[in-house]
């Protein structure tokens, strides 16, 4: 099973406050989520936020985005890729080097 990191931003002004409801430990508001993992937008986002659907309606008003920052897949592919031997007479790979000159900036 993979797991993935999430960030989640939602613009408050948007929150239906009648959807808000009291719990035993504080005020809740169930959310519902779409993560895309294979696609982002212009924005660099993965899929959008919006309040939980209530019965009878099309759909729910979007409060926000969710960006996926990291994943374990992502980590057991670097693994794999820095654990597979260098077969002999294979050429390391060289590091770029940076030529970047403070001076060259004009301000």
């Amino acid at each position: 099973m993979s797991k993935i990191g999430v960030e989640i931003q939602i613009d408050v002004k948007k929150i239906d406050k009648a959807r808000l409801f009291a719990g035993q430990k504080g005020t809740y508001l169930t959310l519902t989520t779409f993560i895309d993992l294979d696609q982002k937008d212009q924005y660099e986002n993965n899929g959008f936020v919006t309040h939980k659907k209530l019965e009878g309606e099309d759909r729910a008003p979007i409060l926000g985005n969710v960006k996926v920052f990291w994943s374990d897949a992502q980590q057991q592919n670097q693994q794999t890729q820095q654990q597979q031997p260098r077969q002999q007479n294979q050429p390391v790979q060289q590091q770029p080097v940076n030529d970047f000159d403070a001076d060259m900036i004009p301000f």
